[in-house]
């Protein structure tokens, strides 16, 4: 899913990660904007590698539950989501996402997740 929207990992530390796509013209809503699928998808990513950055190396994560709120168009060039975990756990993670539209010099915040991540043992 990330190759196809052209998403890739831009800021990586424990407990925090930054998810970055452009807003390609085959991911546009029918008013022009990035469509929120792009937005949900970027933003469950960077909360799930944030959840995955505190787990041991022999876990992975699955998405139990996450939630959106879309408080504004995505209007630019990019969208970056900063996941973040809130609170670790062996059995579930916490985390949250804010996604920004970036358009030249300008950020807007357009959406704010929040969701739980279950690790899971390889």
């Amino acid at each position: 899913m990330m190759a196809s929207l052209g998403a890739q990992i831009t800021a990586l530390q424990a407990g925090q990660v930054d998810v970055t796509a452009p807003i390609l013209q085959t991911a546009l809503q029918q008013q022009g904007f990035g469509h929120a699928g792009l937005t949900f998808s970027i933003a469950d990513s960077a909360a799930g590698y944030a959840a995955l950055s505190v787990l041991p190396l022999d876990c992975e994560v699955v998405t139990a539950e996450i939630k959106i709120n879309l408080i504004a168009p995505a209007k630019g060039n990019r969208l970056v989501a900063q996941g973040r975990v809130i609170k670790p756990g062996k059995r579930l993670c916490v985390v949250t996402a804010e996604v920004f539209a970036e358009e030249d010099a300008r950020r807007t915040l357009i959406a704010v997740a929040q969701g739980t991540m279950v690790p899971v043992p390889l």
